[in-house]
């Protein structure tokens, strides 16, 4: 009995002892863990980790603890204000919504008064030869019908007189095919006659003007049309609520000047020149056609006959108007636009004088927002709409800008947009719209 007592409480004691040591054991184990998890970094090198204090090998300052299980638990109510900033932005700008209905601009493009091509006329070397005497020096140098333009010395020329001289010799029935072949080389019947009844050889062929008008080196003729300058932007200004009254839009194409400076003439005395090489173009006055290029959005709504409101430099008091006689797409130095001509007659305007014209144009579709309320990023438009307290960027389509106000294709009926999208847009963070 005794011995049976004694055996109870030695096993009792046992189990005592070996609760204590596993409780021991977890206690151990659970510190070994929580000092594993433990690091520690410098903070000047963040890359520098270690599982236990000392000091940072690149600097020698003092390794500080890092928590390596942080979790931050976001209250549900707060959320969508953590987001990034590049995808949404916390502001209390005011929203406006967009206007929608029919709208009448005036737009005002930019032209210049160029020489009317259909009437100009050309001079060619009806003989193989060499220039003997040049009488024009420069470019656009007046010139009148009949005025001797340059003497050209021809051996074949030279042959076909000889061959005449003998045939009015001999009293041969040729002699009329002889001097039609002259005027065909560009011989005048009065020098054919002055050729017979002399028996003298003209080795100079002289070369008149066709016409009355502007001579033009041929070589130079390509530069006569205008050509817009590398910048293609739209500016306006002013109230664009005055919608229906008529506000302005200017289209920053500008024609480079159709004529070019009084350059001298490429042609030289000396020179050879091939027969049927078309030397000179002669412009004539009376005709000129007024050019004005329009860029791509602004071409799509204008009309053959369509009436044009147009003054030379800024001097409004001169202002006359045009109908539109022709429409051409063009694609010249990299640069897609569309010219308008219109052609003029007894007029007081010259070559080379720039333009300004107005043009009423009606738009009947799209939203309108204020310029502000648009952003740029790259080739693209963005607007901020507004999602509950937040402002999100979004992708949207825009056309044509008026005054102060742009188009929107995009349908943004019932959007609340941020009245200035630049106010939100931080130059140290990259927008990523919604498209």
């Amino acid at each position: 009995m005794r011995n049976s007592y004694i055996v109870k409480v030695i096993l009792g004691l046992s189990v005592i002892l070996l609760g204590f040591a596993s409780c021991k054991n977890k206690t151990d184990k659970a510190s070994h863990a929580a000092h594993k998890d433990h690091q520690y970094t410098c903070p000047m090198h963040p890359q520098v980790i270690s599982d236990k204090p000392g000091m940072c090998p690149i600097c020698g300052m003092d390794l500080v603890s890092k928590e390596t299980n942080n979790e931050l638990l976001i209250d549900s109510g707060i959320a969508r204000l953590t987001r990034p900033v590049n995808a949404r932005v916390i502001a209390s700008i005011p929203a406006i919504s967009a206007e929608v209905g029919t709208r009448i601009y005036s737009s005002t493009v930019n032209g210049i008064i160029n020489y009317d091509t259909r009437n100009q006329t050309s001079v060619a070397s009806r003989v193989g030869g060499r220039i003997e005497r040049l009488y024009i020096k420069y470019n656009y140098q007046p010139v009148q019908k009949g005025q001797l333009i340059m003497e050209v010395y021809s051996p074949d020329l030279a042959a076909a007189q000889r061959e005449l001289l003998y045939v009015a010799k001999n009293g041969s029935e040729l002699l009329a095919a002889a001097k039609q072949r002259l005027q065909l080389l560009g011989m005048q019947p009065a020098q054919i006659d002055q050729v017979i009844r002399t028996g003298n050889i003209l080795y100079r062929i002289p070369v008149y003007s066709n016409s009355d008008g502007y001579i033009l080196e041929k070589s130079a003729a390509s530069q006569a049309s205008p050509s817009p300058s590398s910048t293609l932007s739209s500016t306006a200004g002013g109230d664009g609520m005055a919608s229906m009254s008529g506000g302005t839009t200017t289209s920053a194409i500008t024609p480079t000047p159709a004529t070019p400076s009084a350059t001298p003439v490429m042609l030289r005395e000396g020179q050879y020149v091939s027969a049927g090489q078309s030397l000179f173009t002669i412009y004539q006055a009376q005709s000129l056609v007024a050019e004005f290029a329009f860029p791509s959005q602004l071409a799509a709504r204008i009309r053959q006959g369509q009436k044009i409101l147009f003054f030379p430099g800024n001097d409004e008091n001169s202002m006359q108007y045009g109908s539109i006689g022709l429409i051409e797409p063009v694609f010249r130095n990299g640069i897609n636009f569309t010219l308008a001509r219109v052609y003029l007659k007894d007029n007081h305007l010259q070559a080379g004088q720039l333009l300004t014209a107005s043009i009423p144009v009606v738009y009947t579709a799209g939203w309108w927002l204020p310029k502000k309320a648009v952003g740029r990023l790259g080739n693209k438009s963005i607007v901020f709409k507004k999602e509950n307290e937040v402002y999100v960027p979004i992708v949207v389509e825009t056309g044509v800008e008026a005054k102060d106000m742009i188009q929107v294709n995009t349908d943004i009926s019932g959007w609340k947009v941020a009245s200035n999208a630049y106010y939100l847009v931080d130059s140290e963070s990259f927008i990523k719209p919604n498209n």
